[in-house]
């Protein structure tokens, strides 16, 4: 925590040396859309380089003195809270002046910049993201505050801890982790049983694009138990992105892949070349918007779908089709027919990616 003050007191002598010389304060904070400022490496996923470029926010421009004077009243709340041994989810600061801040993007938007221009992770900072993930399976945990969590005995989901960091006593014997992409299948797959069937398994769903928890748990379990994990998303360009932010991480959260990204992730499914294999009916299908060859289109640019040559085939066999899959399309075979044959023979027979 001395270390986090001691950053915040370096920026605001910053702001006061350039009042004392006359000269409006400026903050630096780096670019962190720039695809120019990633490099992407096997081992961590998508990290920011060292020299990136950056961007001002200048006090005496009004295009951005707003964000000048928002992110010092953020500097200022995450200093006290720090201080205090207090913590605050970024919804929490939102709401303690709405009409200030104006939407919760800017909230989120600037806490990143700070996280990224103070060097130290979010959770140092005492802001915690509102968990949406969920979590079930072969796992028992404490949390920070002694609780005692244990998925293990009942088909209960539990909410993906918002302090994912002050977690311990964790405790597994899963044979691997399943990462589902919707919320609906997570359900069925739960309802069906399927993390005792099989084999004991633990189970997350981020419900679509994870937050930052979602992702931190999944690390979590990664370095505590070194099992596979296979991912379960839809065969389209949005699944596709979704498990490409867990295995190699995004862009605006670069600066953080060492914490968040698990490059050992595996494709399980939707693949697109199984619509084929598994006679998956035409009018299942979805025909492609503008926006889903756009998305595909952008994924196929990527550095890390190179070294992947496989997923790279799976990519061309959906942009020839240009149609799309949900999950759910497996029922059209039989009501049953992931949790009882489609899961069971991948998981069998390594058919993933």
């Amino acid at each position: 925590s001395s270390e986090v003050l001691e950053a915040i007191e370096n920026v605001i002598q910053g702001v006061l040396q350039s009042l004392a010389q006359k000269k409006a304060p400026v903050l630096t904070v780096a670019n962190r859309a720039d695809w120019r400022n990633i490099e992407f490496k096997d081992s961590v996923g998508l990290q920011m380089i060292p020299g990136c470029t950056t961007k001002q926010i200048r006090s005496d421009c009004p295009q951005s003195a707003r964000r000048f004077a928002l992110t010092l009243k953020i500097l200022s709340m995450i200093y006290k809270m720090v201080q205090s041994n207090t913590y605050a989810t970024k919804r929490d600061i939102y709401y303690s002046d709405t009409l200030l801040f104006g939407s919760q993007s800017v909230v989120d938007q600037i806490i990143n910049d700070i996280s990224c221009m103070l060097k130290i992770p979010r959770r140092s900072l005492h802001v915690l993201s509102t968990t949406k993930g969920f979590v079930a399976g072969n796992l028992s945990y404490t949390e920070e505050d002694g609780t005692k969590v244990n998925c293990t005995c009942s088909a209960t989901v539990f909410t993906v801890p918002s302090n994912v960091q002050g977690i311990k006593n964790l405790t597994s014997h899963a044979k691997f982790i399943l990462i589902v992409e919707k919320d609906a299948t997570f359900q069925r797959l739960l309802d069906d049983d399927f993390f005792n069937k099989v084999s004991p398994c633990i189970m997350i769903t981020g419900r679509g694009i994870p937050d930052l928890n979602t992702r931190l748990l999944v690390r979590k379990l990664w370095d505590s138990f070194q099992i596979p994990i296979f991912t379960l998303m839809d065969a389209d360009p949005h699944g596709v992105e979704i498990m490409c932010v867990y295995k190699y991480g995004s862009v605006s959260m670069s600066f953080e892949a060492h914490h968040l990204t698990v490059p050992s992730v595996k494709w399980l499914g939707l693949l697109p070349s199984d619509l084929e294999r598994l006679n998956i009916r035409r009018d299942a299908l979805i025909p492609f918007t503008k926006q889903d060859e756009n998305k595909l289109a952008s994924i196929q640019k990527r550095p890390y779908i190179a070294c992947q040559p496989l997923w790279k085939k799976e990519l061309e066999i959906m942009a020839a089709s240009k149609l799309k899959a949900e999950i759910q399309v497996l029922t059209s075979v039989s009501a049953d027919y992931l949790s009882r044959v489609y899961l069971p023979n991948k998981l069998q027979f390594g058919g993933w990616l």
